[in-house]
Parts: C-alpha cells; structure tokens; sequence
C-alpha cells in the first residue's frame, strides 16, 4: 500500500538506480467508444460533430463510475490520486489542461477527498492548426490512468481512449447525445472573475479574505475553498467564514505544508465557483459585517459514510494488520528467525529482568524495522516508482547481503566464533549466553527483512490500504504489522510463569544452539539461490567466493578468542581475519554489481512446476480469453518461499495439469524476482503489494477470481472447474 531503513542492510536500495517508464506513443493502438472496468467505463467524447482548421475544439473524458466508487480531482486531498491524461496526437494537434469541473468533498476515516462519483465530464481544449485539411480525421489518443476507489480500496485503472473527430468548414453543431453536457460543464467550470484575495496568519490558522467582482453584491450563503495544492490547509477541518458587504472571510485551518505564499485554489459559493489566489496581505475591507456563512453540502461519498462510526474502517485495517503480523509468524520466511528466537528465550529462560530487556529490545527492533521499510517504500512510491511489499529482495545487493549474514549467525551458533561474551570460565562461557538487548534488537531486525517477502493471510488487505493512506494512518498500519510479529516472543518474555517451564540453561544449550544453526545455513542457502536467479552464474560464483572468505574470517576469529582466554597474544590473527572480512565485503560488493549488470531474463516455462507455462501480460490474458480460453495467473517471486511451496503442494500436481488440460486453460507466470512495473501494477489493480498472487481469468467475465495465498490442490482444481 508503501518508507524505512534497516539501515545497514537496505543500504543498497536506497542508492540504486530506478528507471523510468518509458512511453512509446507509436505503439499505442486507438481504443475507440467506452473502455470498462468493473468499477469504471471511460471514452472520448467531443462537445461540437466536427473541427475547422485553426480553432480551438472541445472533447471530454467523460467518466461513468460505478455507484460506491470514485474518481479524484486535481488536489485529490487527503489521499488518492488525480486522473492524469498523456496525449498522443496528430502532428501540429496540441492539448490544453484540463478544465477540471467543481468536485465534491468526499469525508472517510477522518479524511477529506475531493473528487467526483457517477457521471463526469473532464473537458480539454483541442487546438487544431489551420494547416488541418477539410475531409481529413484527426486521431486524438489519450493514456488516461483513473485513481478509482471506494472507502475499502483504491485500484489504479489505466484506459487508452481514442476518438475520430473529422476536419470540415462551418460552425459545428453540439454533438449528440453529450455535446449539451460538456458545454454546461465548460461553462461552469470555475475560472478567474476578477475576484482580490489575502490571505493572512495569526495565531489561530488562516484567514482569506475576499472582495470584488461577483462578491460584491453580498449576497452569497455559503462558500468553500478547494485549494490547488495539498497540505496547504487542513482538508478535513472546518471552514467557518463571515460575509460582508463587498465580499467575505473564511478561516482555516493550516495544514503540512506551512508555507506563507500565495494560496491558490477555487472559491465555491451557493452563487457560483471561481479561481482566486490569495496573495499574503492584511484582511481587505468590506469582508465581514453581514453575518455568518454556512459550508457547502458535501458530496453523496460523504453521505455514505457518514453512517458508520468515524474511524471504524480504520480500525479494520489495523486489526487485520495484527492479525497477518501474528499469522506472519508461521509462515515459512520467518523460520529461520524463530530459531534464533527460541534460543534466546531459553537462554533467558530463568532471569526475569534479561527476558523482559530482551523482549523489548526485540519488540523495537521490529518497530523501528517495519517503520523504516514502510519509510522506504512509500517515500518511492510517492516518488512514482512502482515497488510493492518485499522490494527490498528485488535487489541482488540486498539478497547478496542477507545471505552472508545468515551464514555468519549460523557460524557464530555453531561456535566457530562468538558474539556478546568474553569467555567467562566453564558452565558460564558463551555456548550458555546468547547476545543480550543488541542482539535481540538485530535479531528484530532481521526477522522483519527476511519475513518482508512473506505476504502471510490478512495482510494483503492491510498493505493494500496502507499505500493509498496518508503517510500517517499508513505507518500506524506498518506498526500494527510489526506488533503482530513481535507479539508472541514478547509476551513469552513477558510471562515469568511460562518461563518458568522451560528448563534451566546448562550444558544442553550447547547442543540446541548447534542444532539451531542449521536453520540459518538453510535461510543462506536459499538466498544464495535467489541471487543466482538474479544474478546468474559468474555473480554467484563471486557470492560463493565471499561466503567462504567469511567462514574463514569467522574461524580465524574464534581463533583469536580461544587465544586470548590463554592469556596469548593474537595480531597475526586479529590481521588475517580483518583482511579476510574486508576480502569479504569486496567480493560480495563486485558479485552485486556483476548481478544488477546482468539483463534481466523471464524464465518462460516451469516457475518450479510440471505446468507447460506462458509469461504473464495483461496482452496474454486479453488474447487467451478472446479465445474462449479459461486463463490461470501465478504471480511469484524466486525468494518467496510461499510461492514456492505452493508450486510444489499444488501447481506440480499432476491433477492440477489434468485440470488445466481438462479445460483447455491458459498457465501464465509472472516473474517477480527482479523489479517489474507491470506486476507491480497487477498486483495494485487487486488491492495487493506483494506476491503471492493467484488470479483464474474466465471468457466472458472482466474480472477474475482471486485464489488463497496458500494453495492445495483442491482449490485450483475447483477453481478451474468453475471456468
């Protein structure tokens, strides 16, 4: 739905280079008539039958939402996001902005929108040069892309509208049936009329006054200000206001963005709307005196949530958020983690006040983890890259780094070398402690960049909503994640009765770390195959390299600790190590590089099944179910275990091939291991962040059915059979 810095680990991301999307407009077929969705049908519709050459001609994005739904204005307000049209268009064709309608204000959750349901209509002026020939048929092309949402979702719905608008001589006549409607639209569309505004701070917010032109009169009831940019006021409070006899005040409240500049938005009154920019200036004379001015009705979104209690949906979201953070804890990407967790918990099974500081520290290092993610996640999509949950796998660097530091806590719990303790004398050496607060902060750490790829049940919905909340109410989502995560360990820890069965630490602590280290090898080896996905062989051979430079700086450090508990001198060692870890991080630094230099390759067939497989595009899905062909979607990812579990208990099934074979279904992968927009738009256009994703298109439906993030069999047996 999404900020956040793991610092050291996510290095990395945060420096790497993010391409932009390129357009390429002679690709672009014409879409000509209405363009459906389940939510929204969209066409290009023009105000007067013809154009002559050299004028200017009216056409209109004319939007039919479904009810319960919505579009956004060009301030959307609190949240969403404005529709947004790239033209294509013949040579000497140009295209004005748009001349957006009045919206309505939509309130949901404690927020404001701006917006518009049902019918719109966004007209654009045409300008047609004179060199247009009379006979000839101008092609206008727009990539429009609508912000569709409801008050549980928000789906992104990208339309190419095309329209044949022919050149002839003579003043056109209105176009039917939608000519009248966009010229009612043109005309009411607020635009400047002369109006002089200020806009003043005291110690309460803002004040605007406004006086002139069709204020002057004095006799308007009601008025409201939209403003052009967010953040400048406060969208959700309040605008109380007086009128005068020349014009009137409105006071309101500041919002983010404390700016003292101008303040430009459109004026709305009972009486009209109209474009004004308040420039910074004392009140002007002639606006109060006559009585208070009431707001303007919202609009029907308001209406239809105004009927639930405020914040409720909120709360939702957030009680999913916990709950997947709980469920996070038994998905497959996290066990590595828990077995780090169970020692240390044994460790600490008999000290009250050490299990306490552990849990908390372990508890923080989740919190500060989630929110740094969350941090970096929407701070890229506020920048327009398309990332989801889990983007930071996408990068080898990343991959590459996690790998090295599992295989060293692996190390470090076999006793190759040891961490938080000096050797202390037998019974209460280091093989019975673990690392104290640090290490369960970092191991908080970690539990949250290794679970991140996991998109455990109840969280799809949760992530969903977080990327199209306000930064605010989005963290407060993230935080719920995290609490969910940590809160099992924690009230562990916080429980001196439970502690008090496990058994006291001894010598059998030395056995139960070196089998728990084996989990962490496992977790390195997996990610050490996800970098060779990414990355290919010359890269893995350079990761494989450092590993083993790693194991030998490790060695030699446990060397130099047995040394030193003789009372011996170790430089030699100390250097060797040193240099083999600095050996180390340049190996793997070159075998990262190695593998963002690598071109991207889309593995075609098996996506780790016995499914003869497609790659995934949205072309594909059109194409296969054109043809009466039932389509199953898998979107997935080489370093998301649940994907690959699922691949093997239920898509390698050879009832599951049967089934496909049966309906004569389509089997298309998308490959999400490396960074792809158009999965990552997929996966936005069905509320969801991260893979898994499991979609069964069927002839004759728009929308397809979303299967469980954890597969049998059974269900996309049935699935199909529903085809």
């Amino acid at each position: 739905m999404p900020a956040l810095r793991p610092f050291a680990l996510l290095a990395a991301l945060i420096l790497a280079v993010l391409a932009p999307t390129v357009h390429a407009s002679a690709a672009v077929e014409p879409a000509f008539g209405a363009q459906r969705t389940e939510r929204i049908a969209a066409e290009l519709v023009p105000m007067t039958q013809w154009a002559t050459p050299g004028s200017t001609v009216v056409v209109a994005v004319r939007q039919d939402i479904q009810p319960g739904w919505h579009t956004y204005w060009r301030n959307p307000g609190d949240s969403g996001g404005a529709t947004t049209l790239d033209w294509i268009l013949p040579a000497g064709v140009k295209a004005d902005p748009i001349l957006w309608p009045l919206p309505t204000r939509q309130r949901l959750l404690g927020l404001m929108n701006y917006g518009y349901s049902g019918e719109v209509f966004l007209p654009v002026p045409i300008q047609v040069p004179a060199t247009a020939r009379p006979g000839e048929i101008l092609t206008l092309t727009a990539q429009a892309l609508f912000l569709v949402c409801s008050d549980r979702m928000c789906v992104p719905e990208p339309l190419t509208l095309s329209l044949a608008l022919p050149v002839r001589e003579g003043t056109a006549p209105l176009s039917r049936p939608w000519g009248e409607a966009i010229r009612k639209t043109v005309e009411t569309a607020p635009r400047p009329a002369g109006i002089k505004a200020h806009v003043t701070r005291d110690g309460q917010g803002l004040i605007l006054t406004a006086t002139g032109g069709p204020l002057a009169s004095g006799t308007v009831g009601a008025a409201y200000v939209f403003p052009f940019e967010p953040g400048r006021i406060d969208h959700a409070a309040g605008q109380s206001g007086q009128l005068g006899p020349e014009g009137l005040t409105l006071r309101l409240a500041p919002g983010r963005e404390t700016g003292d500049g101008a303040l430009s938005g459109v004026l709305a009154t009972d009486k009209g709307a109209w474009e004004i920019t308040a420039e910074p200036g004392p009140p002007l004379d002639g606006a109060t005196g006559k009585g208070p001015l009431a707001p303007p009705p919202e609009g029907e979104a308001t209406k239809a949530s105004a009927s639930a209690p405020a914040g409720l949906g909120l709360l939702h979201v957030l009680g999913l958020a916990l709950l997947g953070g709980l469920v996070l804890n038994l998905m497959p990407c996290v066990f590595p983690v828990l077995a780090m967790k169970a020692a240390a918990l044994s460790a600490a099974a008999h000290d009250p006040a050490r299990a306490r500081r552990d849990g908390l520290a372990f508890l923080v290092g989740v919190l500060v983890s989630f929110l740094a993610l969350a941090g970096i996640l929407l701070a890229l999509r506020a920048a327009g890259q398309a990332v989801g949950w889990g983007f930071q796998l996408q990068s080898p660097g990343v991959t590459a780094t996690l790998a090295l530091i599992l295989l060293g806590v692996g190390l470090n719990l076999s006793g190759v070398f040891h961490v938080g303790a000096g050797l202390q004398g037998a019974g209460s050496g280091p093989l019975a402690r673990l690392p104290g607060a640090t290490g369960a902060f970092f191991t908080g750490v970690l539990a949250v960049v290794v679970a991140a790829p996991c998109t455990a049940p109840f969280m799809a919905a949760a992530l969903g909503a977080a990327l199209v909340l306000p930064w605010p109410l989005a963290l407060a989502v993230f935080l719920a994640l995290g609490l969910g995560l940590a809160t099992p360990y924690v009230a562990i820890s916080l429980s001196p009765g439970l502690l008090a069965r496990l058994p006291r630490p001894g010598a059998w602590m030395e056995t139960l770390k070196g089998v728990l280290a084996f989990p962490m090898y496992g977790a390195a080896l997996w990610l050490t195959w996800v970098f060779s996905q990414q990355g290919g062989g010359q890269a893995l051979a350079g990761l494989l390299a450092a590993g083993l430079l790693l194991a030998f700086a490790g060695w030699t450090y446990g060397r130099v600790q047995a040394r030193r508990a003789e009372g011996r001198q170790a430089v030699a060692g100390v250097v060797t190590a040193t240099v083999a870890l600095l050996l180390t991080l340049m190996l793997a630094g070159a075998a990262a590089m190695a593998a963002r230099e690598r071109p991207a390759v889309i593995e075609t067939a098996q996506a780790a099944t016995s499914l003869p497989a497609q790659p995934w595009s949205a072309q594909a899905v059109a194409q296969a179910t054109a043809a009466g062909r039932p389509v199953l979607v898998n979107l997935t990812a080489d370093w998301c275990v649940t994907c690959k579990i699922n691949e093997r208990a239920a898509l390698s099934s050879p009832r599951v091939a049967e089934a496909i074979r049966a309906a004569n279904a389509v089997y298309l992968v998308g490959d999400w291991t490396r960074r792809d927009d158009a999965i990552t738009r997929e996966l936005q256009a069905h509320g969801r962040s991260g893979v898994p994703l499991y979609l069964v298109y069927r002839p004759g439906r728009a929308e397809p059915e979303i299967l469980p993030q954890l597969l049998t069999e059974g269900v996309v047996i049935e699935a199909l059979k529903g085809g």
